[in-house]
């Protein structure tokens, strides 16, 4: 797999979600079953509405055909 995901906050990993889904041409009903979530979940989650667990990410990832990658970011450079 090429593509990664990466998680900077809630909304952009619910972003980058909802564009690959689309990409995939998938429902969130379809995803939902892939990944074992029921769609209202799915649906919550692309609202930004919920932050899931990490193991919910990896196999939204593995759904979508995308590595997922969370990383800890320093807040400012340091000199």
């Amino acid at each position: 797999m090429s593509r990664t995901a990466r998680v900077y906050s809630g909304r952009a990993s619910a972003s980058a979600v909802r564009l690959r889904r689309e990409q995939l041409g998938l429902t969130q009903a379809e995803l939902a079953e892939r990944t074992g979530l029921k769609q209202p979940a799915v649906a919550r989650f692309e609202a930004g509405g919920t932050m899931p667990t990490i193991p919910v990410l990896e196999r939204l990832a593995e759904a979508l055909e995308m590595r997922l990658s969370v990383q800890f970011q320093p807040l400012r450079e340091t000199s």
